[in-house]
């Protein structure tokens, strides 16, 4: 399937590009790579345009169906898929041939650079597991990081876990042998309790330690400087909050927070409002791109959400880079509608919206400033 190349957006991406010049930052690694720098000013001058549409594990399974080629439940309902791709590297750390969730890394692989070749955007968290004792990422055995962190007992355990990560994005590579772009979000929820990671588990500088180690020990021991950063953050009510764990603008080019939507849609939408607003103040005076890294209101119970609840906020808000729905896993657990669920519709017009861009309304050209082989763009 072709999509059409969107005339307004591509007047946003391409045009005017000396004027702005000026207005745009680099990220915050020196040397990223010609197609990481032209997605980071890419996705700036998108800012206003509307929030680009994400959803996690995309085109690998969905409700009701798993690896099936060519199909997505975003794509099943408004017949393109996402804007931004999802992913999670765990269980790499283990030379698993399958993530977290059971897909092969093979075809992560393979789906990773289907998105990139249609002009769509790549993002990773990393559910790791602990290096220190061997459990799973949401272990909250407290000192974790302190014995990760150079002179500590797992130290060589957790560089290990970065040796066999780097190995594999190294293995993510375009057509002509160049590294495909990743919007990296380690560590994420931050600011909650329930991974080892977590506030409850380490000081601020413990883990400003560990986040500006993993980002240096991947750019000058690993040359991998494909990285785009997140630093996503959970609950936070202020400023203070939010930049508590900061690790510095050197070791960061997007600021988000994860929230979910519960029983009390009410709470969520202004709880959301609020956050959005603030993130935005902070990441203006950051020179940062803000987002919505994870959100969703689990099997969309409400056949208006989407319009009637999340757009209104991104819409307040409408510098938000991009809003990530969680994964379609099971039949009881799903996060985007899929065809004959309840909020199909909704959806929709969600979709139809100006406010809200999906991968039809992207290319190759507009977002990496590449041609593509004729043939290649499905």
């Amino acid at each position: 399937m072709k999509f059409l190349f969107n005339l307004t957006l591509a007047a946003a991406l391409l045009q005017g590009m000396h004027a702005k010049a000026q207005q745009l930052y680099a990220p915050c690694d020196p040397k990223a790579t010609y197609q990481t720098r032209f997605l980071f000013s890419s996705m700036q001058r998108l800012q206003g345009a509307g929030a680009l549409f994400a959803h996690h594990d995309a085109t690998a399974y969905g409700v009701g169906w798993k690896f099936d080629k060519n199909r997505s439940d975003v794509k099943s309902v408004t017949g393109s898929y996402p804007a931004i791709y999802g992913w999670d590297f765990a269980k790499i750390e283990h030379d698993s041939t399958r993530d977290i969730n059971g897909i092969p890394f093979k075809l992560q692989r393979k789906l990773v650079k289907q998105a990139y070749n249609r002009g769509g955007i790549n993002t990773f968290c990393w559910h790791v597991d602990n290096p220190f004792n061997g459990k799973t990422a949401w272990d909250t055995t407290h000192n974790s990081v302190k014995e990760i962190l150079p002179g500590g007992s797992a130290h060589a355990t957790y560089v290990q876990y970065l040796n066999r990560m780097a190995k594999y994005i190294r293995t993510l590579k375009g057509g002509e042998g160049e590294a495909i772009p990743l919007l990296f979000r380690p560590f994420h929820e931050l600011t909650g309790n329930w991974f080892w990671w977590c506030r409850n588990t380490c000081t601020p500088e413990e883990f400003k330690t560990l986040w500006r180690f993993t980002i240096d020990y991947l750019r000058n021991q690993k040359n991998l400087h494909n990285l785009l950063i997140v630093y996503s953050v959970a609950d936070f009510d202020t400023k203070e909050d939010f930049l508590l764990r900061y690790p510095g603008d050197e070791y960061a080019d997007f600021v988000g927070f994860d929230n979910y939507c519960y029983k009390s849609v009410p709470q969520y939408q202004q709880k959301l409002g609020m956050r959005l607003a603030l993130q935005q103040r902070i990441a203006d005076e950051h020179h940062k791109l803000t987002c919505l890294a994870e959100t969703g209101y689990e099997q969309i119970p409400m056949a208006d959400w989407w319009t009637q609840v999340l757009q209104p906020e991104l819409q307040k808000n409408n510098k938000t880079s991009y809003v990530l729905a969680w994964r379609n896993g099971r039949t009881d657990h799903y996060y985007t509608p899929y065809p004959g669920q309840i909020s199909e519709q909704d959806f929709i017009r969600f979709f139809n919206s100006k406010s809200n861009i999906f991968q039809n309304r992207l290319t190759p050209l507009a977002v990496y400033g590449k041609y593509i082989v004729p043939g290649t763009y499905k």
